[in-house]
């Protein structure tokens, strides 16, 4: 084990580990420990991978290998389906779910994918483990911090309480809900928690899919009024997942068979395989960090899994704060740009913990009627009614990608003028992104003939700053940071060096 490392990353989950690969991405090495010896595969967590991170994966060349480790094909379905139950009634559904029908079209570079949390981790996990940059050190968690002008001193305890304490320029605390460097450097958590109850579980029952009526799907809604909850498919075979909203744990484990009967509509025969009672938290840290200690992820941020934005959220916390400290460690950006962190990640927080607190405000409860399950009469005469609210009620929960490819960095200390968002997409030909011209660190896009160009040239060179030029005839400069957001456009005002300069973090 290293006495001393440039980062040391506290939590060995996702965001953690894309928090290591997006620093070796830039050639920074990082140390990520891990409480965990293997990847937990009974609670699949989250389960959605949104297009834009599929994109981000896309940079660090694994955007391919998570869609093979993926039960479902991306292919396979982009519908949600509202039921009285599995093997109930159709009362509507929603189609073009998560990005899902995003292949090939201009608008992102991948489209989403439904993937099991796991499963995700598995790829990452193996990705930090080829790299020469990034470590896992399993086993082990962070014990206390101290932080002073030149680093973080961290203590660290391992198996049969093993101590060790090493240097860290600086510290990512992506240990989880219960962050001990969130409490390390004394900032807490403010918002709520929904008091309804939820109750997972994830089950084996073959033969089911043959008995569903309503075709493939990434979820099904079941609108039962005894009974309301989601159910989706964890594979191609026999494996399922469950969400029984109002069913607290006590209720859960009593009889955990009962409620996944309740929810298919039938007796079936099934194994349960794992359970997981939990209640939404919609809560914010107060500060993202200090000096040089920082979070990211659920020790950010938390918010309810409707619309699948928690996972994908921390990810993006991972890139931007990623680049940063990688400039700054290699040399060609001050430690003021580690500023524009919070300043961009904790707005963007915000608006998706509001966007989950929507999503909430309706679920199977609100939505479901007594007719529903009557005579076909009784159905027939509920269900238009009924269809509406789910189509308006729940449209902006899976069509959500005015926040998933949408969301800008505009107001940013970073960012000049209406710059922010990211770089729009379009495929150059087959398989062929603009994306994957960009450099790794920044690049200047656009009709390289621009008298600007080569004023950009010029400045980065004088400033330090690798700078890619990518020639695109049809537009005018553009500077592209090594996430894909803009800092600069020449609609906006501006002398090359003093752009440039904002953009890596200079007052």
């Amino acid at each position: 084990m290293h006495s001393r490392i440039p980062v040391l990353i506290a939590g060995g989950g996702p965001v953690g580990l894309a928090t290591a690969l997006e620093l070796a991405h830039h050639g920074v090495r990082s140390l990520v420990v891990e409480p965990r010896d293997e990847v937990s595969w009974l609670r699949p967590r989250a389960k959605t991978t949104s297009a834009r991170t599929m994109e981000l994966f896309r940079r660090w060349g694994l955007a391919g290998t998570v869609r093979a480790r993926a039960a479902l094909p991306v292919e396979w379905s982009d519908e949600a389906v509202f039921t009285t139950g599995l093997l109930g009634r159709e009362v509507t559904r929603i189609r073009g779910c998560f990005g899902l029908d995003l292949t090939g079209d201009d608008l992102a570079a991948e489209p989403g994918q439904q993937i099991a949390q796991p499963a995700v981790e598995q790829v990452l996990r193996e990705a930090v483990e080829r790299t020469a940059e990034a470590a896992l050190l399993t086993g082990w968690s962070v014990d206390t911090l101290a932080e002073d002008a030149e680093g973080v001193a961290v203590g660290l305890v391992g198996p049969d309480r093993a101590a060790h304490r090493i240097r860290a320029d600086y510290v990512v605390g992506a240990d989880g809900a219960w962050s001990t460097v969130r409490e390390a450097i004394g900032t807490r958590y403010e918002g709520s928690a929904d008091e309804r109850p939820n109750f997972n579980i994830v089950f084996r029952a073959p033969g089911l899919a043959d008995r569903v009526p309503h075709g493939p799907a990434v979820h099904y809604w079941v609108l039962h009024p005894t009974q309301p909850g989601v159910v989706g498919r964890l594979d191609l075979a026999d494996l399922w997942w469950c969400i029984a909203q109002g069913v607290t744990g006590e209720e859960g484990d009593a009889d955990p068979l009962r409620i996944v009967r309740a929810l298919v509509g039938a007796d079936v025969e099934a194994e349960v395989v794992a359970t997981d009672p939990w209640k939404a938290k919609l809560l914010l840290a107060q500060r993202y960090g200090t000096d040089r200690v920082f979070l990211a992820g659920d020790a950010a941020h938390l918010n309810p899994p409707w619309g699948g934005h928690g996972f994908n959220t921390g990810i993006g916390d991972a890139v931007n704060l990623g680049w940063r400290l990688a400039a700054v460690l290699n040399g060609w950006a001050p430690r003021s740009l580690l500023v524009g962190y919070e300043a961009e990640r904790r707005p963007i927080a915000a608006r998706t913990i509001a966007e989950a607190a929507r999503n909430m405000a309706t679920l199977g409860p609100e939505l479901t009627d007594d007719r529903l399950i009557g005579t076909d009469s009784e159905f027939a005469a509920a269900r238009p009614s009924v269809a509406r609210a789910v189509q308006h009620a729940k449209d902006s929960e899976f069509h959500s990608l005015d926040l998933v490819l949408g969301y800008t960095y505009r107001g940013s200390p970073h960012v000049t003028g209406a710059a922010g968002g990211r770089l729009p997409h379009r495929w150059l030909g087959p398989g062929n992104s603009l994306y994957d011209h960009l450099g790794r660190e920044f690049t200047l896009i656009g009709d390289l003939t621009h008298p600007l160009v080569e004023e950009f040239s010029a400045a980065a060179a004088a400033e330090r700053v690798p700078l890619a030029l990518f020639d695109d005839p049809t537009g005018e400069p553009a500077l592209v940071r090594p996430d894909q957001h803009v800092a600069w456009t020449a609609a906006d005002p501006g002398v090359p060096r003093d752009v440039l300069r904002r953009a890596i973090g200079h007052p």
